[in-house]
C-alpha cells in the first residue's frame, strides 16, 4: 500500500511540474504586459517600461527560458513573483484560494453524493420511473450550460424570496453581506444563505455526470455471480445489494473522481463571476485581460496542486475499496 501510493506521489509530482511549466510557457508567450503601457498618458519612455518590466520578470525582450528560470525558481521557494501591479502574487492567492476551495469543495462533496445515490437508486429499479426520470433530468442538465443554470437559479432564487418566504432567503451576490454584525449565528447563516445558489450550480452538473456513470457500472455488477453468493449465504438483497454490489461498483467511480475535480475546478470561475464569489476563476480571467503572466501561472500551478491532491484521494478511496491494491 505504501509503495503503491508513493509511486503515485511521484509521478503526480513531475505531473504537476509539467503542468505548471507549459502553463508558464503559454502565459508569458501568449501574454502581453508591455501593451498595458501603451494607453497611459503621458506615455512612458521605453527604457522605464523596459526596466520596470524587468523588474517582475516580465520583460518580452528577455528570453524565455531564461524568465521561466527566474519564475521557477522563485516557485521552488513558495515564491510566485509580482503582479503587474507590482503587488506580491502570494497575498491576493491566499485569501482567493479559501474561497474557491471552499466553494468546490463543498459542491463536490454534495454533487459526488448525490449523483452516486440517484445512480445506484435507478440501477436497482432500472427502466422504473425514477430511472427514467433521473435519466431526463440528467441529460438537460448536462445539456445546460454553467452560465444559463446559474442565471436560472438566480432568477428562481429571486422569485422564491419574493412569492414563497417573504425576505431573502437566497443570497444571489457575494460571498456575505457587507457591513454584518449580528454575532456568530448570524453571521454563519448570512455565509450560508450565500452558499445555497452556487453550491446548487455547481454540484447539480457534478450530480448528473455521477449519476449516469454510478448507474452503469451499478448494472454491471447486479447480477455478477459474487452478489447472488453472498443472497446464498444469507444476506438480504438490499444488504447484498449496499455491502458487495456498490462497493465494488464504486471502484471506478473514485477512479473517476479526480478528473471530475478539475472539471469543477472551471465551472468554479463562471459561477464565481455570475455570483460574485471573489476567488481563483474570477482573478484568472481578470489576470489574462490584464495580461498578468505571473498570476496566470501561479493559478496554474494551485490548479494542478488541487488535482494532484483529488488524485492521492481516489487512490485511497480505491484502496480502501479494493483489497487488491493494498496488498499490492
Amino acid at each position: 500500500m505504501a509503495g503503491f501510493l508513493a509511486r503515485r506521489l511521484l509521478n503526480y509530482l513531475v505531473l504537476v511540474a509539467v503542468a505548471a511549466s507549459l502553463a508558464y510557457m503559454l502565459a508569458a508567450s501568449a501574454l502581453d504586459p508591455r501593451s498595458n503601457y501603451a494607453d497611459r498618458t503621458p506615455k512612458p519612455p521605453p527604457a522605464v517600461v523596459d526596466a520596470q518590466l524587468t523588474a517582475l520578470n516580465l520583460n518580452d525582450h528577455t528570453p524565455l527560458l531564461q524568465r521561466y528560470a527566474t519564475w521557477a525558481g522563485g516557485v521552488v521557494q513558495g515564491d510566485f513573483g509580482r503582479t503587474v501591479t507590482g503587488s506580491p502574487v502570494n497575498e491576493d492567492l491566499k485569501r482567493r484560494m479559501g474561497v474557491t476551495f471552499r466553494l468546490v469543495m463543498i459542491g463536490l462533496i454534495f454533487g459526488s453524493l448525490l449523483g452516486v445515490l440517484v445512480g445506484a437508486a435507478a440501477a436497482v429499479k432500472q427502466y422504473g420511473w425514477f430511472d427514467r426520470l433521473s435519466t431526463g433530468v440528467s441529460f438537460l442538465v448536462l445539456a445546460m450550460p454553467v452560465v444559463v443554470l446559474a442565471n436560472m437559479l438566480i432568477l428562481l432564487g429571486t422569485l422564491a424570496n419574493e412569492r414563497l418566504f417573504g425576505h431573502r432567503l437566497f443570497l444571489v451576490s457575494g460571498e456575505y453581506s457587507d457591513g454584518l454584525d449580528t454575532g456568530f449565528w448570524g453571521t454563519v447563516s448570512d455565509r450560508l444563505r450565500h452558499l445555497i445558489l452556487p453550491t446548487i450550480s455547481l454540484s447539480l452538473g457534478l450530480a448528473a455526470v455521477f449519476s449516469r456513470y454510478q448507474r452503469n457500472t451499478m448494472l454491471d455488477v447486479l447480477g455478477a455471480d459474487f452478489v447472488r453468493t453472498a443472497m446464498a449465504k444469507g444476506l438480504s438483497r438490499s444488504q447484498a445489494l449496499i455491502h458487495h454490489a456498490l462497493r465494488t461498483a464504486l471502484i471506478p467511480v473514485a477512479t473517476y473522481f479526480a478528473f471530475t475535480f478539475g472539471a469543477l475546478l472551471t465551472g468554479a470561475t463562471f459561477t464565481e463571476k455570475i455570483f460574485g464569489w471573489h476567488g481563483l476563476g474570477e482573478q484568472l480571467i481578470n489576470s489574462i485581460f490584464t495580461n498578468d503572466v505571473n498570476t496566470v501561472a501561479a493559478i496554474a500551478v494551485i490548479a494542478a496542486i488541487a488535482v494532484l491532491c483529488a488524485s492521492l484521494a481516489a487512490d485511497l478511496l480505491h484502496a480502501a475499496l479494493d483489497p487488491r491494491v493494498r496488498a499490492g
